[in-house]
């Protein structure tokens, strides 16, 4: 999933420990430790959601951390924890029928091949891990791309500046203060 298919408006459900265990890189962290995996999981959503205007809801079985039935932000993040005996399914299932009444698009991000084609049931789009972890590496290469861009316009903007040393810069820098 790209940036270009959410938008404003939109939502992404995303079953957090299912994410963690699909994507190679927290399969390593949650190695370390679960909270490193989680954490790193929040870091990655938190950019995608700056990326793409989408509102990013990430659920997670509480059975497996503290704080049942919890619901927190966390960098812009909406981050909610199940209730007790509740599922992340589950839960993902009642957001979606609550959401679905708003008329905007919703996506469910999970490998979980029937909670899938229950989302899908209810009204949601259905996204692999492996689809949202392209569409992280995407948007992370349109960032850098972006910044990239911006610099190069800002070298043509003040050529002279890109040719200074740090040494005349500063010097310049007093003079400007009057320092000098």
């Amino acid at each position: 999933m790209t940036g270009r298919r959410g938008g404003h408006g939109d939502v992404l459900l995303v079953d957090g420990y299912n994410i963690i265990g699909a994507w190679p890189e927290l399969q390593r962290l949650k190695e370390l430790g679960l909270e490193e995996a989680r954490d790193r999981l929040l870091d990655l959503l938190a950019d995608y959601q700056g990326f793409t205007g989408m509102e990013v809801i990430v659920i997670f079985d509480a059975h497996q951390v503290p704080g049942l039935g919890k619901t927190f932000r966390q960098h812009k993040l909406t981050v909610l924890y199940t209730k007790e005996k509740e599922t992340a399914d589950e839960c993902i299932e009642r957001q979606v029928i609550a959401m679905a009444r708003r008329s905007r698009a919703i996506y469910v991000a999970t490998s979980d091949l029937v909670e899938q084609h229950v989302a899908f049931g209810k009204g949601a789009l259905r996204i692999s891990a492996r689809e949202l972890l392209i569409g992280i590496q995407q948007n992370r290469r349109a960032i850098e791309r972006q910044v990239e861009a911006e610099q190069r316009a800002q070298a043509r903007r003040n050529p002279l500046d890109s040719k200074l040393g740090d040494s005349v810069r500063e010097r310049l820098e007093r003079m400007r203060r009057g320092e000098d």
